[in-house]
């Protein structure tokens, strides 16, 4: 099949991500608002519950599909091969993990209810077969159906949450929107598959490769999910809960910006290694490290130099205990971007997902004993602290085990102008918000004010990577025929 375009793939990720980024500010305010912090806390808290039978049912299959259909992705009866395979273990996994959760859950507790709507998203994630067609390289098809979904969903929210006691109308849109979402990839399937016999399938030697990626997704969730988990029991206030739940909406928002690009260059680099082109790759992951600094930094630095003018209107007076929240948390801008380099983009496609299970696992074990010890005292800020740390910590542990496959004294080195730039920018940010009211017109004033200064910036200091881009933009315009 032909190789789908990297840059392609980018700006169909891109522009999903910015359909993903914009839903939120749509969304987000008007929830605030209407479903109260409490809600907000019961939403985020019984989600996390779910999204362990999720992670157990799924074996760690999205990440371990991706890959093994990029190696086979130009063999048609090879790659069916797999999706069959696969899938049908998955689906075997995840009926397990629904029996489980329905007993545990779904009769005589506090939030049954909710735990009965959540059925759906298991079914849902049961039937997803998105890790195929990311590992064909095919995004498009991912990126048209989300759209969609995406826009339904939002004007499914305006239409039918209209009051607080609407929280489990909020429940339904949600599930919905991902079971139709997962079932509209499947008219595509036939195009890209065979039937297969069921004799020729060999379902469960996939058992052990899964599992081995199941490890490091777990550990993953302890500072992802758990963080919500352990303040509904830690601290028994669901509002607490409500505003961690907000903030991280916040930051999971600007950090699909910084991780775009690792979903489409991870399937490439897959394929590229399975070839054994290893400067290849290198080139790959330089690229990939340094847009994580451009972009990463001054998003970071931008979140804590508007979060005190953002919060108030965009989240109500009644989330004002989210603001030092969003701004320690906006260190995992940073944090995340690059280990989503070294772990998604690296060390998965190269089949090293020993040390990505190493790194998280130590990164996790920290996490859960600094909640255990500061979420009693600090609540949400304690939560916020424990994930900065163990994000961090990864960083370090990834960083020494790739030392020797990527020179990573120019990548560390690559980084301190964008860096002078983020504070260079920081400045007038905060002096605009003491200055004046927390309206939405400050916060934009100050995005503006932000963006023109760090552009600026990097024009003034001949930043190569963004003259490339600029120069390749050049190219192309004058291409098109008049």
């Amino acid at each position: 099949m032909a190789k789908q375009s990297v840059k392609k793939n980018y700006i169909y990720n891109v522009l999903y991500q910015i359909l993903t980024i914009i839903t939120p500010l749509i969304t987000t305010p008007y929830l605030s608002r209407t479903l109260g912090a409490e809600n907000i806390g019961i939403y985020g808290y019984t989600l996390s519950i779910v999204n362990y039978f999720i992670l157990i049912g799924s074996l760690g299959v999205t990440m371990y599909g991706q890959r093994e259909i990029a190696y086979v992705q130009d063999n048609r009866n090879k790659r069916s091969k797999v999706l069959y395979e696969i899938l049908i273990m998955k689906c075997i996994t995840m009926f397990i993990a629904l029996i489980v959760f329905c007993f545990i859950f779904c009769t005589r507790n506090e939030y049954s209810l909710y735990y009965q709507i959540l059925i759906i998203e298991i079914i849902a994630n049961m039937i997803d077969i998105s890790w195929f067609f990311q590992g064909l390289e095919e995004f498009k098809k991912t990126v048209i159906r989300n759209t969609i979904i995406k826009i339904v969903s939002v004007v499914a929210v305006f239409v039918f949450i209209k009051t607080i006691d609407d929280l489990y109308k909020y429940f339904i849109i949600y599930v919905l929107s991902t079971l139709l979402g997962n079932l509209s990839l499947w008219f595509y399937l036939p195009k890209y598959i065979t039937k297969q016999k069921i004799k020729s399938l060999n379902i469960f030697k996939h058992l052990k490769p899964t599992i081995l990626l199941f490890i490091p997704q777990i550990a993953v969730q302890v500072y992802t999910l758990l963080d919500k988990t352990m303040l509904g029991i830690l601290s028994k206030d669901m509002a607490t809960v409500g505003y961690y739940e907000q903030s991280q909406k916040i930051i999971k928002t600007a950090l699909v910006i910084v991780t775009a690009l690792g979903a489409v260059v991870a399937p490439r680099i897959a394929s590229i290694i399975s070839k054994g082109e290893e400067k290849e790759v290198n080139n790959y992951l330089s690229k990939s490290y340094h847009f994580v600094w451009m972009i990463g930094f001054p998003i970071m630095i931008g979140i804590i130099g508007i979060s005190k003018t953002l919060v108030p209107w965009f989240l109500g007076e009644e989330f004002l205990p989210s603001i030092p929240i969003l701004m320690i948390g906006a260190v995992l801008i940073i944090s995340i971007g690059l280990n989503n380099v070294s772990g998604i983009q690296y060390l998965i496609p190269a089949k090293k997902q020993n040390l990505f299970t190493k790194s998280v696992v130590i990164a996790a074990g920290v996490n859960f004993g600094l909640n255990l010890l500061l979420i009693p005292k600090f609540n949400a800020i304690g939560a916020i602290c424990s994930s900065v740390v163990a994000e961090t910590l990864i960083i370090f542990i990834q960083a020494y085990d790739i030392r020797k496959d990527i020179n990573l004294k120019i990548i560390i080195n690559g980084s301190v102008k964008y860096i002078i730039g983020a504070i260079i920018m920081l400045f007038p940010l905060l002096i605009i918000g003491k200055i004046s009211q927390p309206t939405m017109i400050t916060t934009l004033f100050q995005i503006c004010i932000g963006a023109l200064i760090y552009g600026e910036y990097l024009l003034i200091i001949k930043d190569k990577y963004l003259y490339g881009y600029i120069d390749k933009i050049i190219k192309k315009i004058k291409k098109e025929p008049a």
